[in-house]
């Protein structure tokens, strides 16, 4: 990634990492809970990453970079890249600036991802990380690019099961996913 002003919250996001794990929820819940499940909500799961990386209500600016190979996120709404790029939205927690990065045939998605999640973190005016990488994949090369990170930074990475070690706090991505699939705990409750 170029040199760039960052914002003091940063959210990276594997975004085709994410909307498959979006799809297996919505098949798997729309089974197990006997109704429709809707596209996630863009803006909402954004707000729930956030919370989950520690922001709280206030005027925060948070810029969303979401890497990805595809024209959009199918199991999102809104999910097409370039109706997202370039646009912002304001909620409780603050203005959202979303960017989206094409991962071009010369570099891989996990060169890119590793390479500016470094980059990102190793900004001086970033305080607050916020990673959603393929976990599955890619997790001890996060683990590894964030070793060095800078202590009075707030770096949270959100996988769908907790993973070993890290110099960084952890949150269960499939949470934010839920609500934003509307996906409410009563429901959940009523299968056990």
């Amino acid at each position: 990634m170029k040199e760039q002003q960052w914002s003091e919250n940063v959210i990276l996001v594997d975004a085709d990492y994410v909307d498959k794990v979006a799809f297996d929820l919505i098949v798997n819940f729309e089974r197990m809970i006997g109704r429709p499940i809707p596209k996630a909500d863009m803006a909402r799961w954004l707000e729930c990453v956030a919370l989950d990386g520690g922001l709280r209500e206030g005027k925060n600016d948070i810029q969303v970079v979401l890497l990805h190979q595809g024209k959009q996120m199918e199991n999102f709404q809104p999910g097409a890249f370039e109706q997202l790029d370039g646009k912002a939205f304001m909620g409780p927690l603050g203005e959202f600036l979303i960017s989206c990065v094409v991962v071009e045939d010369m570099v891989t998605m996990e060169d890119l991802f590793i390479d500016s999640m470094q980059v990102i973190s190793n900004a001086a005016e970033v305080r607050r990380l916020i990673v959603v990488p393929d976990a599955e994949h890619i997790y001890n090369k996060v683990r590894e690019g964030l070793r060095h990170a800078d202590d009075e930074k707030r770096i949270t990475v959100l996988a769908m099961q907790p993973m070993q070690g890290g110099n960084f706090r952890q949150e269960i991505l499939g949470y934010s996913l839920m609500a934003a699939l509307g996906i409410k705990g009563e429901e959940i409750n009523k299968m056990s």
